[in-house]
């Protein structure tokens, strides 16, 4: 039988070093399960529990994990993994995380700035090593940079990644990067100038990942 997979919420707070400085972890935590505000603000309307959401958008299971100063102060689980098995969720289980990992690699990717490892307007071949990302008639007269990449105004395409079965072999970024076998989408390239308009785009950012690892020399974990 087909088991129904669990859907994901994964959330990731990043806190400043003075956030909830007063303020126990016990007390952080009943924030989030109890305090969760709505994406619109009505006045006179309450907020909702973890629970009440969680019912509310037939999560089955999610797992909270909150980052202060570059840490993960505390993480909590919630719900079950599996419906059919009740198997519940803990906080080793695995979520593909997404797009929620791209706020992440920005504060990476800010820290090396802050070291002096790279600059947010140069030239981002400058620091990639083990790929280039080819230039054409669009980086003729701009190239792109790792500003460009974070706020999504490269040019680049691809705009996200469908992942991977556990049973097939994962791509190297490089492989990712030119669409080349295993990889399961196309090549990210650039199709208009940099710094011109915004447009979404996963394949930049893998981009800017790619060249952290380059500039530390070691996995991207």
């Amino acid at each position: 039988m087909k088991k129904l997979l669990c859907k994901l919420l994964l959330v990731v707070y990043l806190f400043p070093a003075v956030s909830f400085a007063q303020s126990s972890v016990d007390s952080q935590i009943k924030r989030v399960e109890q305090g969760l505000l709505p994406a619109v603000l009505i006045k006179g309307d309450p907020a909702l529990s973890l629970a009440e959401r969680m019912k509310f958008y037939k999560v089955p299971g999610l797992s909270v994990a909150v980052i202060k100063d570059f840490r993960v102060e505390w993480a909590r689980a919630y719900g079950l993994k599996d419906v059919e098995t009740n198997e519940p969720v803990t906080t080793d289980t695995l979520f593909q995380a997404g797009s929620i990992s791209k706020s992440v690699n920005a504060m990476v990717a800010l820290k090396k700035v802050e070291q002096g490892r790279i600059s947010l307007d140069e030239n981002i071949n400058n620091k990639l090593t083990s790929w280039k990302l080819p230039d054409n008639e669009f980086t003729a007269k701009k190239k792109v940079t790792l500003r460009n990449l974070l706020s999504h105004t490269a040019g680049t395409t691809v705009h996200g990644f469908p992942g991977y079965p556990v049973n097939e072999k994962v791509p190297s970024l490089p492989q990712v990067l030119d669409g080349a076998t295993p990889a399961n989408t196309a090549p990210v390239r650039v199709d208009f100038e940099p710094g011109t308009q915004y447009r979404y785009s996963g394949g930049g950012i893998t981009i800017a990942q790619l060249a952290i690892m380059d500039i530390e020399k070691k996995p991207y974990p």
